[in-house]
């Protein structure tokens, strides 16, 4: 049966595809993606030419990505979404602000004795409701290895965040999920990391302290982690871990561990 939206699809890819020495210098820069077969491959070279058209990028104060530059860009962002079909999971936002460095956010907060308190906080990234994606630069080139961070896949992980709301750490949850695992995985090992940092704020903590800072903070790290670092966030909360490989449908450690296994380059990291 003919459809619209597979037809806009191919002409979308036949018009601008990713050149192959392009991916080809996204696959070398982006060690997060090693392990993927060949049909994932292939996926997530069209679902980044994909998001290239349908995502505007807006590079500020100078800032020129190289076109190999944009589609690591891509790949980072769609790489979460690898397995979750065509349903326009980043819908509600058009626009990826690039600054140059870390940027002045303005920031609003009411303390315990009513005052409110206005200032300008620097940050890397940041997503907002029904707006566009905001990154720095050095963040987004700094994203992409197995050491935990990743700008792009936390300040998108927001976007999915949000898809029912405010940030709440709860994203959609696919049918075969239920909510009563999620929110007890999710509240055990949020409590636990700020139980650790009550104690002692300079704790040393499994995963980035930050994920104590919210619901949707700890959902943004772990899934920074879920991709970057999995053996580290399996170790330190393997229910949070489960949880995520059911939300993603992906499992990046057991990738990791082939990689481990079959791949001279990473038997150190074994």
């Amino acid at each position: 049966m003919w459809s619209l939206r597979a037809w806009r699809r191919r002409r979308i890819l036949q018009r601008h595809p990713i050149p192959e020495q392009t991916w080809q210098q996204v696959r070398q820069t982006l060690p997060i993606l090693d392990g993927l077969d060949e049909e994932e491959d292939a996926l997530l070279r069209e679902r980044s030419a994909l998001f290239l058209h349908g995502k505007h990028l807006s590079p500020l104060h100078g800032l020129a990505p190289e076109p190999f530059e944009r589609a690591c860009l891509a790949a980072l962002a769609e790489l979460p979404l690898l397995h979750l079909g065509e349903l326009d999971w980043y819908r509600g936002f058009h626009e990826i602000v690039l600054y140059p460095d870390d940027f002045l956010s303005p920031q609003r907060h009411r303390d315990a004795a009513g005052v409110e308190h206005e200032y300008d906080d620097a940050r890397s990234g940041e997503a907002w409701q029904q707006g566009p994606v905001i990154l720095a630069w050095p963040g987004v080139q700094a994203s992409g290895g197995w050491d935990g961070y990743n700008l792009v896949i936390h300040e998108l992980a927001h976007k999915l965040d949000m898809l029912d709301g405010d940030a709440n750490g709860l994203p959609p949850l696919h049918r075969d999920m239920r909510v009563s695992d999620w929110a007890q995985a999710m509240q055990q090992a949020y409590d636990s990391l700020n139980a650790t940092l009550d104690a002692d704020p300079a704790a040393e903590t499994p995963i980035d302290p930050y994920a104590a800072e919210h619901p949707a903070e700890f959902f943004a790290v772990t899934s920074e982690y879920f991709f970057s670092a999995p053996d580290l966030l399996q170790q330190a909360f393997p229910q949070v871990y489960a949880q995520l490989r059911l939300f993603y449908r992906q499992d990046p450690l057991a990738r990791l561990q082939r990689l481990c296994e079959q791949d001279p380059n990473y038997r150190e990291m074994a």
